[in-house]
């Protein structure tokens, strides 16, 4: 390591500069609703535009096709989105007020938990009764230490109508670049095309781009992923409708 990005990892961990990360809101916290919006919409389009394409039919009928699509689907995983993070977050309360109730009822067993999770990552001895002790001193931090120890589960920052809003976007936004081509004037069918695969390729290729530079993986290998990930959903989609138009002579 050298010795610049060594002074740049010790000034990330001065105490004050830790302490202003922890409390601050986790910066990727949306970016998965974020990530599946986008590439969702691309490929919902796309693959509206490419079925379109394999079966003949005109630009017209593809840009309809392809924002009516849009609209209706941003929508409908929006809506799908929102209902799955609520029934999270009511799962996560249920679990909570289930705690406390236990907290009531059989506190030593309580904390018996508690000292068994914390035995299982190494504390022993008086370090481990310590640790139990102060824990179980708080009542919050001793339901949210089981909610998340020992059900593994994420207890804040849950917000449904918010992931359902970040995915609406990122699908619309996302979505409608490959349908931007079938709206510029004097282009012929193919030339529409081609120029749609363009910018979807160049969608995908970007938001694995993005993905890798919050999860720290490797840029080059996650842009081609998530570029043949929404390849291959087009490729079936062109497949499909050219298999239509030649067994039922569709076309516009």
């Amino acid at each position: 390591m050298n010795d610049s990005r060594r002074e740049a990892l010790e000034r990330e961990h001065r105490p004050e500069v830790i302490e202003r990360r922890l409390r601050a809101p986790s910066r990727g916290r949306h970016l998965p609703d974020a990530i599946l919006g986008g590439i969702d919409g691309c490929v919902t389009t796309f693959a509206v535009v490419s079925g379109a394409f394999g079966a003949g039919f005109s630009a017209t009928v593809a840009l309809v096709l392809g924002l009516a699509n849009l609209l209706a689907d941003g929508f409908s995983m929006a809506i799908s989105n929102y209902e799955a993070t609520q029934a999270q977050r009511e799962h996560v309360d249920g679990v909570r007020r289930s705690e406390n109730h236990h907290i009531d009822v059989v506190p030593e067993g309580e904390r018996e938990e508690i000292r068994q999770i914390f035995q299982r990552k190494g504390f022993t001895g008086e370090t481990l009764e310590r640790v139990v002790d102060t824990i179980c001193s708080d009542r919050e931090v001793w339901v949210e230490t089981m909610i998340s120890e020992e059900h593994g589960l994420q207890s804040g920052g849950l917000s449904p109508l918010r992931s359902a809003l970040v995915t609406f976007v990122a699908f619309l936004v996302v979505g409608a670049m490959p349908l931007l081509p079938y709206a510029v004037p004097g282009l012929d069918t193919t030339r529409q095309f081609l120029a749609s695969l363009a910018v979807a390729g160049l969608m995908f290729f970007l938001i694995g781009m993005g993905k890798s530079l919050v999860y720290h993986q490797p840029v080059l290998k996650s842009g081609l992923r998530t570029l043949l990930i929404g390849g291959g959903a087009a490729g079936l989609a062109f497949l499909t409708g050219h298999l239509a138009q030649a067994m039922f002579g569709v076309g516009m």
